[in-house]
């Protein structure tokens, strides 16, 4: 799956999409790509002479391989929304730095109408960065007015 099809799904956007590719999608597993760059805001600050991707946000880059994951195939899925529920079990591992690539594998480990419970691991290489247990809930997206 390409950035356009991701799109489609995700109701992020610049800077705040940390999914690049979708390289394999089951209906309980993802395995995705973050290209991790410098030139990414975070790393102007964080920190300015040794550049770390934040932890929240490789964890922010696991639950969006998981919304991926689970609002591919809702119907109506423009009018959802999935928000985070909690977070347990959280780890990190390594740092991830400019030019890693993460992947970002997420399976389904409960489900239950309109929550979830994932499993998250992130890596580089062959080396775990982070791992999670993250609980989702789907909602209707608020309207708003015109």
């Amino acid at each position: 799956m390409d950035i356009q099809e991701i799109l489609d799904i995700l109701p992020h956007r610049y800077p705040f999409l940390l999914v690049d590719r979708v390289l394999e999608l089951e209906a309980d597993r993802i395995l995705a790509l973050k290209n991790v760059t410098f030139n990414e805001p975070h790393f102007t600050g964080h920190f300015p002479d040794v550049p770390v991707m934040p932890g929240v946000l490789i964890i922010e880059a696991l639950a969006q391989a998981g919304g991926v994951m689970m609002l591919r195939d809702i119907p109506d899925r423009h009018g959802k929304l999935l928000y985070f529920a909690g977070i347990d079990n959280c780890r990190f591992r390594r740092p991830v730095v400019p030019g890693d690539q993460l992947l970002l594998e997420v399976t389904v480990t409960k489900r239950r109408q309109r929550f979830a419970v994932l499993h998250g691991v992130a890596r580089v290489g062959d080396e775990v960065a982070a791992e999670a247990d993250l609980s989702s809930a789907m909602v209707d997206r608020p309207k708003t007015e015109a």
